[in-house]
Formats: structure tokens, sequence, C-alpha cells
């Protein structure tokens, strides 16, 4: 595998961060950032990645398979949620410099999700 195992492409810089506190993304210090799936580029998904599927089985959170890195989650049902998340901890830090920070309590109220900042 190369190096960069995994690339994402963008279409900018996103207008917020979320940072959920879930069992998951607190365990992988995730800090996603949101984008319409049509305007992400992957290189390297599937044979650079692996899924996990978990709680209400409606998305699945992509890890490279040379780092362990979790790069992305995407929907199951891209009909249903058309966004993908964009773990912005992969990003060059000057990248997301001064862009919001949203807290999402997904531990808390995981059947009624909601943003908390």
């Amino acid at each position: 595998m190369p190096l960069r195992a995994v690339r994402i492409s963008v279409s900018g810089k996103p207008e917020y961060l979320i940072d959920c506190n879930c069992s998951i993304c607190w365990r992988n210090e995730a800090l996603w950032a949101l984008y319409d799936a049509e305007s992400v580029v992957l290189q390297g998904r599937p044979e650079n990645t692996t899924e996990y599927i978990w709680g209400p089985r409606t998305i699945r959170t992509m890890h490279c398979k040379l780092c362990g890195c979790a790069t992305h989650w995407e929907p199951l049902d891209l009909k249903a949620d058309p966004r993908m998340g964009i773990n912005a901890r992969n990003f060059e830090p000057s990248t997301v410099d001064g862009v919001r920070v949203r807290k999402f309590d997904g531990a808390g109220t995981w059947g009624v999700p909601r943003l908390i900042d």
C-alpha cells in the first residue's frame, strides 16, 4: 500500500465541525466535517479501508487499513441522508483554523441526537 492509502478531497472549508461524545467518536478522537456525499472524492476506498457499523446501524465508520485512523463516515442509505462526515483531525490544522466546533450529544441522547452548543 502507498504511504497515503486513503485520500479524500472535499469542496472547501466546512461550515462547522462536530465534536460527538458517543463511544466510537470519543475513542477515535474524531472531529467531523459534514459534506454532501456527491461533493466528496474518495481514493483508496474500498480497497484500503475497513468499515465499522454500530449502534442504530445507519452509518458505517471507515478506517484506513494501513494506519487505522478513522477517515470518514458514510450513511448506509444515501437516499435517507446524503451527507458524509470527514474526520477533520486528518486535515492540515490550518485548513480548519477558525472553524466553529459544535458539541453533539451522541452518548446521552442517541435516540434523539442533538447539538448541545
